[in-house]
């Protein structure tokens, strides 16, 4: 039988964290991963443009240690190998830890946490942790946060980076909700979660990544860093919008149920109307988005993805098929529905070639639109 997880989140009325109420183990999402962050050509340009920037303001050199949890298959680090700066990735799944390895970053397959911070101190502490896309991949925060603590040298970095739960609410991302994503923070969560556990956010960045993130910097509570303007600032913003306030998330839950009306209503149309409709990319969102709307190969055809490791697969629930590129080229489809819309400027650049059978493309966040 195929397995199926409740999916829910909820919100505590104390710290105001986002949470998932039943989840799967991380063995079950991570033994046999297939996420390969260096199939997207923008998060490779983001991770450049980190590393030119963090070195510069951090004045890393080749006696520097840099350690990033949850290093994937070294898209990030290898931008610091080749500047000559000692590296460690730390990443869970050995599929892509293996590929790591191949383009030279030295990684140790482990889950992060007080353990494996403290077998790694004994050895040499960092002056820069890197946890990208991670924070919200944790069941155990404490644990996860306190090993941060514990592997940071004195004077060192921590940064960050995490999907901003205000642009979640302020855009209806309800598809960034997924079971592997087991929490979703706002500034005002993430810095209580730190400072519990003797870290405090000197900075905070907003990004365009991911639909509308947060790069935070932290140190330890005794470093004498100076707090930046841009912490107080969003802090005010979040207070603004609700962040610590039920009715907010209560208002979200209408808007979810809403978008899924309007998105069905759409799909439903174009069917009569024998519009032919195939998507492009098989991520974790876009599961989540095909599943609570109830839309399997009745609406889309099949789904396409760069990654060979999801070719030849299905969907899970809605059991659309996952072909490779060239097959959208071959059927001429009318709609390209893209899951991962917040790569839709780099997809379409990638696939304008649908344009010349008078193909288009879907995309429904922030708002549902049809773009030429």
């Amino acid at each position: 039988m195929e397995p199926f997880y409740p999916l829910k989140a909820y919100v505590c009325e104390r710290c105001f964290l986002v949470q998932l109420g039943e989840v799967a183990s991380p063995q079950e999402i991570f033994d046999d991963y297939v996420y390969f962050s260096s199939y997207s050509t923008t998060w490779l340009e983001h991770a450049r443009q980190y590393v030119d920037l963090i070195v510069d303001r951090l004045g890393l050199d080749e006696s520097s240690h840099v350690v990033e949890v949850a290093s994937n298959d070294g898209y990030l680090l290898q931008n610091f190998v080749s500047r000559g700066i000692p590296v460690l990735g730390i990443e869970p799944a050995s599929t892509v830890a293996t590929a790591a390895e191949e383009r030279g970053v030295p990684t140790h397959v482990a889950f992060f946490g007080r353990e494996t911070a403290r077998d790694l101190a004994g050895t040499r502490q960092a002056d820069l942790i890197v946890a990208n896309n991670v924070l919200a991949h944790v069941p155990d925060l404490n644990d996860f946060v306190a090993g941060f603590s514990i592997l940071l040298a004195p004077g060192g970095v921590v940064t960050v980076e995490f999907p901003h739960l205000l642009s979640l609410i302020k855009e209806k991302q309800f598809d960034t909700i997924y079971h592997e994503h087991f929490s979703y923070f706002s500034l005002f969560t993430a810095r209580r979660s730190l400072s519990t556990h003797g870290l405090r956010v000197f900075d905070v960045e907003k990004l365009r990544t991911h639909g509308g993130s947060l790069r935070v910097y932290a140190c330890h509570a005794e470093d004498g860093r100076d707090e930046s303007a841009r912490v107080a600032s969003l802090v005010a913003e979040e207070e603004a919008i609700g962040i610590a306030e039920i009715e907010t998330y209560r208002d979200f839950a209408e808007g979810v149920r809403e978008a899924k009306r309007e998105l069905l209503t759409f799909l439903i149309d174009c069917k009569r109307r024998n519009v032919r409709i195939v998507g492009y990319g098989a991520p974790a969102k876009g599961n989540t988005l095909l599943n609570y709307c109830g839309i399997g190969t009745d609406f889309i055809d099949y789904t396409v993805d760069r990654n060979p490791h999801k070719q030849g697969l299905f969907l899970p629930g809605s059991h659309i098929p996952i072909c490779a590129v060239d097959e959208v080229g071959r059927t001429k489809p009318d709609l390209l529905f893209i899951l991962p819309w917040n790569l839709a400027d780099e997809i379409m650049d990638q696939m304008a070639f649908v344009r010349e059978w008078g193909g288009r493309f879907l995309v429904t966040t922030p708002e549902l639109r049809v773009r030429e």
